[in-house]
């Protein structure tokens, strides 16, 4: 079942005396964060006053945050948005609701594992499956991956000769 709120980032910091926090998005840009009117900390609604990227992350003005010492209550909390405000485009997920996803082999139908954690380097995402004493590391593009039915719980991959190893 996928979650209502997805995290999004996480509250590292405070910048300046009146109030801002630094975030550091898990999303795919800054940007992206800075699109939302209302952040959610502890499952509470927080309205965003103002958000701007700054060198890679968000800083933020928050309602209720109006000083350096409110803003140092929130260091290390982790920041959710609301995936209904969302709209993804075609053949784009959610990293979260990729997790744990059943993995199969398109050519033979073989269960190969679950999806254990995902990389992410600058090129494209990688994920990595873990099953049956294996480890596969499978780029997420077109060349391997040939399905993901995050309804259905399952990606359907093409693998090549030694793309798997021990665990």
């Amino acid at each position: 079942m996928k979650n209502k709120f997805l995290e999004a980032g996480q509250i590292v910091n405070t910048h300046g005396i009146q109030g801002e926090v630094k975030i550091v998005p898990w999303c795919d840009t800054p940007e992206f964060l800075c699109s939302f009117p209302t952040l959610y900390i502890d499952g509470a609604p927080v309205k965003v006053l103002a958000a701007r990227p700054h060198k890679g992350n968000v800083l933020a003005r928050l309602e209720g945050v109006a000083d350096v010492n409110a803003a140092m209550r929130l260091k290390g909390r982790t920041v959710s948005i609301d995936r209904t405000g969302v709209d993804l485009p075609d053949g784009r997920h959610f990293l979260a609701d990729l997790m744990g996803l059943e993995v199969r082999d398109a050519d033979t139908g073989a269960v190969l594992g679950t999806i254990h954690d995902i990389l992410t380097p600058p090129a494209h995402e990688v994920y990595v499956v873990r099953g049956g004493g294996k480890e596969y590391l499978i780029p997420a593009v077109d060349a391997f991956v040939k399905e993901i039915d995050v309804d259905g719980g399952f990606i359907r991959v093409h693998l090549i000769e030694g793309m798997g190893s021990d665990v």
